[in-house]
């Protein structure tokens, strides 16, 4: 069987993760990078010697079986719509987009695609996610009675991200986006569609610059709550934090993949990582179902239409509704 070609188009902190994931993966070899940054090239150069740095993104993606985009929200959907257009295999960074009404188009014109697109919601096939399915399922969870999310940060963007300078402007960045959008996806997934029922989010005295802190409250269509808060400032390390709350057991996930249990006392690991990194077994693992869904096979991935549910959500927040 032969492997499948990728083409990464933004070779910002995203991308150049999942190209030193796909350079190590059997089933995916690197047909085309492109990023306008030179800066950005030059560290992917230095992860991969006589890298395919092609002169347009257009170059970068003839040839490829799937794109990776990984650029930021603005130019995304041009770059999928001429993906799609080629036949190719689309796997998308969310947020689809920041304008709802856009985003929805770029759906609704994917299923005219071969293969449509799926979105890299990073937790979707993650060890963490497959041991928090087998304990509702075998009932050692009980019933889920909602689930709280908790993100603080000293600031945004956090020092590793800060050569992503948009992350800090309100039209395209922010934490809210950026985090809180996988930890929505988790939500979806174990309880179900959600419905906003209110958002409180704080903004700078700037109107350009993103928000400070964010308070939130969603709803199943039965009631259960999924509640959100999120800050910044004040000297603390960063805290993500996703409780899962059963009438058994209750499940945490912190920094996205470790998995914590409770069932009542105090929390313990459900999850041994001494052997493998978590954010690599993450990546991994999600190449792996993106090898599945290529080749038309049952997987975990996000669908497009699950990324649009939890952009309307986020942007509904960021806008105070």
């Amino acid at each position: 069987m032969s492997v499948n070609r990728m083409a990464i188009i933004g070779l910002g902190i995203m991308g150049r993760r999942m190209l030193a994931n796909a350079l190590t993966h059997p089933r995916f070899e690197v047909s085309g990078l492109w990023d306008p940054n030179p800066a950005s090239l030059a560290k992917a150069r230095e992860l991969m010697p006589g890298a395919p740095i092609a002169a347009s993104a257009a170059a970068a993606m003839a040839g490829a079986d799937v794109v990776y985009l990984a650029c930021p929200p603005g130019p995304r959907k041009a770059h999928a719509l001429a993906a799609i257009a080629a036949g190719q295999g689309l796997f998308l960074e969310k947020p689809l987009g920041t304008d709802v009404g856009e985003s929805r188009d770029l759906v609704a014109r994917l299923t005219s695609g071969r293969l449509g697109a799926v979105v890299n919601f990073t937790q979707a096939s993650s060890r963490g996610f497959e041991a928090l399915r087998r304990a509702i399922d075998a009932g050692e969870a009980g019933e889920l009675v909602g689930i709280d999310i908790v993100v603080t940060y000293p600031a945004w963007p956090r020092a590793w991200q800060v050569d992503a300078d948009w992350l800090r402007f309100r039209a395209e960045g922010g934490y809210t986006r950026e985090v809180i959008s996988h930890f929505l996806f988790l939500a979806g997934r174990f309880l179900g569609p959600l419905r906003l029922c209110s958002a409180s989010p704080r903004y700078p005295a700037d109107p350009a610059l993103c928000e400070l802190d964010m308070l939130a409250r969603l709803e199943t269509a039965d009631g259960r709550p999924v509640n959100v808060l999120g800050t910044t400032g004040g000297r603390q390390p960063d805290r993500q934090e996703v409780t899962v709350k059963g009438t058994r057991a209750s499940f945490q996930f912190r920094e996205f993949y470790q998995l914590w249990r409770s069932d009542g006392g105090p929390w313990t690991e459900a999850i041994d990582w001494s052997h493998e990194d978590p954010r690599t077994s993450a990546l991994q693992r999600q190449l792996t179902e993106l090898d599945k869904w290529l080749q038309g096979q049952p997987h975990r991935l996000a669908t497009a239409e699950e990324a649009l549910d939890v952009q309307v959500l986020i942007e509904g927040m960021l806008a105070g509704r």
